[in-house]
């Protein structure tokens, strides 16, 4: 039987979970340590703790709402412009082959936090869906975040 390796996610996986929302106490002033990329007026970008690929990137805004109809005209002109901001970055980092862009609205949907809507940017490669998913409940991420977040910062 061969093993994964990915000491980072053990980590995070057992550390304390915050109570409140970490799309609201997320974008703090740990930049680096909550994996923030950019800071706009009314959004922000940041990676995704849990990836489905490297590069996984959220736009969030910074009100804690629950869905887009919720938005401000403004809210949603800087979130869209970001997420085709995030789209732009992510092909020049990864040359991924394509992407997945979209949100979860409400628990049903497959919203980890439904409070706070946020849309998702995965970059996909061609083959990047293998059999590890299925045969062994297992996602094989090929690079640590760190490495990641040091890739996509300063580029927004």
């Amino acid at each position: 039987m061969e093993r994964l390796w990915a000491p980072w996610r053990a980590e995070y996986i057992q550390e304390e979970k915050p109570k409140g929302c970490i799309l609201c106490e997320g974008p703090g002033d740990k930049e680096a340590e909550n994996l923030i990329l950019y800071r706009g007026k009314l959004n922000f970008v940041m990676m995704n703790k849990y990836p489905y690929n490297p590069g996984h990137l959220m736009v969030a805004p910074y009100r804690h709402i629950a869905s887009p109809e919720d938005f401000t005209d403004a809210e949603l002109d800087e979130h869209y412009h970001l997420v085709r901001r995030c789209l732009v970055v992510l092909r020049e980092a990864f040359n991924p082959h394509g992407f997945n862009v979209g949100m979860n609205l409400g628990k049903v949907a497959g919203a980890g936090i439904a409070e706070h809507c946020h849309t998702h940017i995965v970059p996909r490669w061609e083959g990047d869906t293998n059999f590890m998913p299925i045969i062994a409940d297992t996602k094989v991420i090929s690079e640590s975040m760190q490495v990641v977040y040091n890739r996509l910062k300063g580029k927004f």
